[in-house]
Protein backbone atom coordinates (compact mmCIF):
# COMPACT_ATOMS: atom_id res chain seq x y z
CA UNK A 1 0.00 0.00 0.00
CA UNK A 2 1.17 3.49 -0.70
CA UNK A 3 2.48 5.89 1.80
CA UNK A 4 1.46 9.98 1.97
CA UNK A 5 4.40 11.58 3.27
CA UNK A 6 4.22 15.71 4.48
CA UNK A 7 7.35 16.85 4.23
CA UNK A 8 8.91 20.54 4.00
CA UNK A 9 12.26 21.96 5.55
CA UNK A 10 10.87 24.18 8.93
CA UNK A 11 12.94 26.75 10.91
CA UNK A 12 12.63 26.29 14.29
CA UNK A 13 9.89 28.47 15.20
CA UNK A 14 8.02 26.68 12.38
CA UNK A 15 7.89 28.26 8.99
CA UNK A 16 8.68 27.14 5.69
CA UNK A 17 8.79 30.27 3.98
CA UNK A 18 9.24 34.08 5.08
CA UNK A 19 5.95 36.21 4.88
CA UNK A 20 7.02 36.92 0.82
CA UNK A 21 7.64 33.41 0.21
CA UNK A 22 11.66 33.45 0.56
CA UNK A 23 13.12 30.27 2.47
CA UNK A 24 16.72 32.27 2.83
CA UNK A 25 18.80 29.81 4.53
CA UNK A 26 15.85 27.12 4.60
CA UNK A 27 17.90 25.35 2.01
CA UNK A 28 21.37 25.65 2.96
CA UNK A 29 21.57 21.69 4.35
CA UNK A 30 20.80 20.74 0.05
CA UNK A 31 24.98 22.25 -0.71
CA UNK A 32 26.44 21.59 2.67
CA UNK A 33 28.04 18.81 2.12
CA UNK A 34 29.65 16.24 -0.62
CA UNK A 35 27.24 13.97 -1.27
CA UNK A 36 25.39 14.06 -4.59
CA UNK A 37 21.80 12.85 -4.37
CA UNK A 38 18.63 13.77 -6.34
CA UNK A 39 14.96 13.63 -6.04
CA UNK A 40 13.86 11.98 -8.82
CA UNK A 41 15.02 15.02 -11.65
CA UNK A 42 18.52 14.44 -12.49
CA UNK A 43 19.09 17.61 -13.33
CA UNK A 44 18.47 19.00 -9.82
CA UNK A 45 21.75 17.95 -8.08
CA UNK A 46 22.02 18.47 -4.42
CA UNK A 47 25.04 18.05 -2.37
CA UNK A 48 24.59 16.83 1.73
CA UNK A 49 26.58 15.29 4.02
CA UNK A 50 26.02 11.86 4.56
CA UNK A 51 23.61 11.25 7.11
CA UNK A 52 21.08 13.73 5.02
CA UNK A 53 21.91 12.01 2.18
CA UNK A 54 20.49 8.81 3.92
CA UNK A 55 17.68 10.11 4.69
CA UNK A 56 16.83 11.47 1.09
CA UNK A 57 17.50 8.16 -0.28
CA UNK A 58 14.72 6.71 1.44
CA UNK A 59 12.46 8.63 0.07
CA UNK A 60 13.40 6.82 -3.58
CA UNK A 61 9.78 5.81 -3.30
CA UNK A 62 7.76 9.04 -3.49
CA UNK A 63 6.50 8.66 -6.88
CA UNK A 64 3.73 11.51 -6.96
CA UNK A 65 3.95 14.89 -5.69
CA UNK A 66 1.43 16.87 -4.11
CA UNK A 67 1.22 20.90 -4.27
CA UNK A 68 -0.71 23.95 -3.94
CA UNK A 69 -1.58 26.40 -6.86
CA UNK A 70 0.85 29.32 -5.13
CA UNK A 71 4.44 26.75 -4.84
CA UNK A 72 3.09 25.96 -8.79
CA UNK A 73 3.43 29.95 -9.00
CA UNK A 74 6.17 30.42 -7.48
CA UNK A 75 8.45 27.54 -9.16
CA UNK A 76 7.42 28.01 -12.13
CA UNK A 77 6.15 24.13 -12.37
CA UNK A 78 9.54 23.48 -11.90
CA UNK A 79 9.73 24.21 -15.29
CA UNK A 80 7.17 21.04 -16.26
CA UNK A 81 10.14 18.59 -14.79
CA UNK A 82 8.57 17.32 -10.98
CA UNK A 83 11.33 18.27 -8.23
CA UNK A 84 10.28 14.78 -6.85
CA UNK A 85 8.40 11.76 -8.18
CA UNK A 86 6.97 11.52 -11.94
CA UNK A 87 4.15 13.36 -11.53
CA UNK A 88 2.78 16.25 -9.56
CA UNK A 89 -1.04 16.52 -8.62
CA UNK A 90 -1.57 20.54 -8.34
CA UNK A 91 -4.59 21.83 -5.92
CA UNK A 92 -6.07 24.60 -7.48
CA UNK A 93 -9.71 26.07 -8.51
CA UNK A 94 -8.45 27.60 -11.71
CA UNK A 95 -5.54 25.59 -13.48
CA UNK A 96 -3.29 27.85 -16.17
CA UNK A 97 -4.54 29.00 -19.04
CA UNK A 98 -1.04 29.86 -20.80
CA UNK A 99 1.50 27.58 -18.84
CA UNK A 100 4.22 26.89 -21.13
CA UNK A 101 4.66 22.78 -20.28
CA UNK A 102 1.17 21.73 -21.55
CA UNK A 103 2.03 18.52 -21.65
CA UNK A 104 4.29 17.76 -18.54
CA UNK A 105 3.01 15.30 -16.08
CA UNK A 106 0.71 17.70 -13.91
CA UNK A 107 -2.53 17.73 -13.27
CA UNK A 108 -4.38 19.98 -11.81
CA UNK A 109 -6.93 18.96 -9.30
CA UNK A 110 -9.87 21.09 -7.50
CA UNK A 111 -9.62 19.80 -4.00
CA UNK A 112 -7.02 18.03 -1.56
CA UNK A 113 -8.23 14.91 -0.96
CA UNK A 114 -8.92 13.67 -5.11
CA UNK A 115 -5.56 15.07 -5.48
CA UNK A 116 -4.07 12.74 -2.99
CA UNK A 117 -6.35 9.94 -4.10
CA UNK A 118 -4.93 10.37 -7.41
CA UNK A 119 -1.82 10.71 -6.65
CA UNK A 120 -1.43 7.19 -4.29
CA UNK A 121 -2.56 5.27 -7.03
CA UNK A 122 1.05 5.80 -8.92
CA UNK A 123 2.83 4.56 -5.23
CA UNK A 124 4.19 7.04 -2.73
CA UNK A 125 2.94 10.51 -2.35
CA UNK A 126 4.95 13.31 -0.98
CA UNK A 127 2.34 16.34 0.08
CA UNK A 128 3.84 19.81 0.72
CA UNK A 129 3.62 21.32 3.96
CA UNK A 130 1.78 24.43 4.19
CA UNK A 131 -1.85 25.03 3.93
CA UNK A 132 -2.17 21.53 1.58
CA UNK A 133 -0.25 19.50 3.52
CA UNK A 134 -2.67 20.64 6.73
CA UNK A 135 -5.82 19.83 4.66
CA UNK A 136 -4.74 16.15 3.97
CA UNK A 137 -3.58 16.20 7.59
CA UNK A 138 -7.02 17.47 8.75
CA UNK A 139 -8.83 14.74 6.23
CA UNK A 140 -6.52 12.08 8.09
CA UNK A 141 -4.71 11.46 4.87
CA UNK A 142 -1.12 11.97 5.97
CA UNK A 143 0.92 8.33 7.25
CA UNK A 144 4.35 10.62 7.74
CA UNK A 145 4.94 13.85 9.32
CA UNK A 146 8.33 14.94 8.09
CA UNK A 147 10.41 17.46 9.31
CA UNK A 148 13.58 18.81 7.94
CA UNK A 149 14.43 21.10 10.80
CA UNK A 150 17.14 24.14 10.37
CA UNK A 151 19.02 25.81 13.19
CA UNK A 152 17.22 29.58 12.04
CA UNK A 153 14.39 31.58 13.62
CA UNK A 154 12.03 33.25 11.03
CA UNK A 155 9.74 35.02 13.32
CA UNK A 156 6.75 34.84 10.80
CA UNK A 157 6.22 33.87 7.68
CA UNK A 158 4.53 30.52 6.07
CA UNK A 159 3.62 27.77 8.61
CA UNK A 160 4.39 24.27 8.02
CA UNK A 161 0.72 22.93 9.00
CA UNK A 162 -0.70 26.35 7.29
CA UNK A 163 -4.25 27.01 8.70
CA UNK A 164 -4.41 23.51 10.42
CA UNK A 165 -7.31 23.09 12.23
CA UNK A 166 -8.32 19.97 12.52
CA UNK A 167 -7.91 19.02 16.21
CA UNK A 168 -5.65 17.13 18.15
CA UNK A 169 -3.69 14.31 15.93
CA UNK A 170 -1.06 12.10 17.90
CA UNK A 171 2.19 11.10 16.15
CA UNK A 172 4.69 8.67 17.02
CA UNK A 173 8.01 8.70 18.26
CA UNK A 174 10.32 9.93 16.00
CA UNK A 175 12.77 8.32 14.01
CA UNK A 176 15.90 11.23 14.25
CA UNK A 177 18.13 11.59 11.65
CA UNK A 178 20.77 14.17 12.20
CA UNK A 179 22.62 16.40 9.58
CA UNK A 180 24.89 18.67 9.27
CA UNK A 181 22.41 22.03 9.53
CA UNK A 182 19.76 20.17 9.48
CA UNK A 183 17.80 17.69 12.09
CA UNK A 184 15.55 15.15 10.27
CA UNK A 185 12.94 14.22 12.04
CA UNK A 186 10.14 11.27 10.75
CA UNK A 187 6.73 10.52 12.71
CA UNK A 188 4.60 8.28 11.73
CA UNK A 189 1.17 9.82 11.92
CA UNK A 190 -0.56 7.30 14.97
CA UNK A 191 -4.36 6.05 14.01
Amino acid sequence: MSKVIMTATVSLDGFIASEDDAVGPLFDWYGNGDVAVTMGDPGRVFHVTPASAGYVRSLGGIRATVIGRRLFDITNGWNGVPAAGEHVFVVTHEPPADWPFPDAPFTFVGDVPPAVEQARALGDVSVAAGDVGGQALAAGLVDEVHFNVVPVLLGRGKRYFGSFAGGVRMLEDPRVIEGDRVLHLVYAVRR
